[in-house]
């Protein structure tokens, strides 16, 4: 009989050797955090034994977890900081957060505490809203899937002169965080 706790550790293994490296996760403190955090803890109980598997978990309507190669894709082209003042917004933020607590980071889930040095909104928007870039430190980074006409781009912007500017690095299939979406515009 396996031990359930060691198929897990071993699952962490596959998911930083098999998933993330060949996909250019190359950040060593983003792969000890993802190799260290448990990401089964974090997961609905229905899908524990998807926990590892590279797809969205749903959360029901709140929406779902990022998958493991995304999320590990924004946090390394972040390059969150020791020391940083962190903040996660998402459908399940506590995996993310941990793993930037793992690298690190001081992490709020309140954007009034803010400023921040990084934000990572966990899960595909149309909108960022002017809250979060208003909580984002100048010269901070902000992380998240950008839906634009239809395809989803993973993107990381830099807030210089009160403006954010966005690198737009890999397409991605993930799903919409509820709440981020454009206003609906009346047309004939």
């Amino acid at each position: 009989m396996t031990n359930p706790a060691t198929d897990f550790a071993q699952a962490r293994r596959a998911m930083v050797d098999s998933q993330l490296r060949p996909q250019g996760v190359t950040d060593v403190a983003v792969l000890g955090a993802m190799a260290a955090v448990p990401r089964e803890a974090f997961v609905p109980e229905g899908a524990v034994s998807f926990a590892y598997s590279d797809r969205s978990i749903s959360i029901g309507e709140k929406g779902a977890m990022m998958p493991p190669t995304p999320l590990a894709r924004l946090l390394t082209a972040a390059a969150p900081m020791p020391g940083d003042h962190a903040l996660v917004v998402g459908a399940a933020p506590a995996y993310s957060a941990e793993l930037l607590r793992h690298i690190g980071l001081t992490v709020s889930d309140d954007a009034a505490a803010g400023p921040f040095d990084f934000i990572l909104v966990e899960g595909a928007v149309e909108v960022v809203p002017d809250v979060l870039i208003a909580a984002l430190a100048e010269g901070g980074r902000i992380a998240t899937a950008l839906v634009e006409g239809g395809t989803t781009r993973l993107a990381v912007g830099h807030k210089l002169a009160g403006l954010v500017s966005w690198n737009r690095f890999a397409d991605a299939e993930i799903i919409p965080l509820p709440g981020y979406g454009r206003a609906p515009v009346f047309t004939f």
